[in-house]
C-alpha cells in the first residue's frame, strides 16, 4: 500500500514544457522511466550493479555527465518538474546512455514505498529547496526522519552526500546528519567539493552572488 508523504519538500513550480520535452515525456518515459513500483535493478538496467539515487536532478545536464563518467554504477534521477524530466529523458536517448533512469515524482515517496532497505550505494541531495522562511523549515528534506529513511535505504558503507548554498541550512544539515546514530561524517566537518560534480548554472549563480557552497559526506555505519 502506498504511503502518502504529507509534508511536501519541494515547491511545485509551473514551467513551460517545450515541444522537445513534451515529446520526450510521452515517448521516452516508458523506456527510461522508473515506475511507481518496487525498484528492480535488473529490470531497469539489465544488471545488478551499485545504484546511485539523486533526489532533485533539475534539468539533468549534470546528472548525465556524472552517470557518463561512472559507467560501472547505475543512476536513478528523481525530479518533479516536467521540463527537467523531459530534458533528461531526451539527453539519455541522444547519448545512448544505459546506466541512467528517471523517476517522475517525490523522492521521499519513492524511498518510502518502492526502494528496498539497503538497496542503494549512494544518495545525493544537491541544492535542495532551502525553504528559508522559519515557518517552512518543516519542509526541508534534510531533517531527522527523512535522513533516517535515506540511511535505511543505503547498504552498509553506503554514502549520503549533500550540498547547499544557504549557510544556515548547511549548519542544520551538518547538525542533523551528525546526530543520526547510523551515519558517520567522512570529514571533520564540511567535505571538500567533489571534482566530479559539474558546476550547474544554479550553483554558478550562487557563487556569483557571493554565497558559499557547502558539501557534506556521510557514510552509513549501521
Amino acid at each position: 500500500m502506498s504511503t502518502t508523504v504529507e509534508t511536501r519538500t519541494f515547491y511545485p513550480r509551473r514551467g513551460r514544457v517545450s515541444q522537445r520535452h513534451e515529446t520526450a515525456l510521452e515517448s521516452l518515459y516508458p523506456e527510461f522511466g522508473v515506475p511507481a513500483a518496487p525498484v528492480d535493478n535488473r529490470a531497469l538496467f539489465g544488471r545488478d550493479h551499485d545504484v546511485v539515487l539523486e533526489i532533485g536532478s533539475g534539468m539533468g545536464e549534470s546528472t548525465l555527465v556524472m552517470a557518463q563518467a561512472d559507467p560501472e554504477r547505475d543512476y536513478i534521477a528523481v525530479e518533479v518538474h516536467p521540463p527537467g524530466i523531459g530534458n533528461l529523458l531526451a539527453l539519455i536517448e541522444e547519448h545512448s546512455l544505459t546506466n541512467l533512469r528517471v523517476h517522475d515524482g517525490d523522492g521521499i515517496q519513492l524511498l518510502t514505498d518502492h526502494v528496498p532497505d539497503g538497496a542503494l550505494s549512494e544518495i545525493r541531495v544537491f541544492f535542495p529547496d532551502p525553504w528559508p522562511k522559519a515557518r517552512h523549515h518543516k519542509r526541508r528534506i534534510i531533517r531527522p526522519g527523512y535522513v533516517a529513511l535515506m540511511r535505511s535505504k543505503l547498504r552498509p558503507g553506503g554514502v549520503l552526500r549533500c550540498a547547499t548554498d544557504w549557510v544556515d541550512y548547511a549548519e542544520v544539515m551538518l547538525e542533523v546528519l551528525s546526530a543520526d546514530p547510523g551515519l558517520r561524517n567522512r570529514f571533520a566537518a564540511e567535505a571538500p567539493r567533489p571534482d566530479w560534480r559539474p558546476v550547474t548554472k544554479f550553483e554558478q549563480r550562487a557563487v556569483d552572488a557571493g554565497r558559499r557552497i557547502t558539501d557534506l559526506c556521510f557514510d552509513r555505519i549501521a
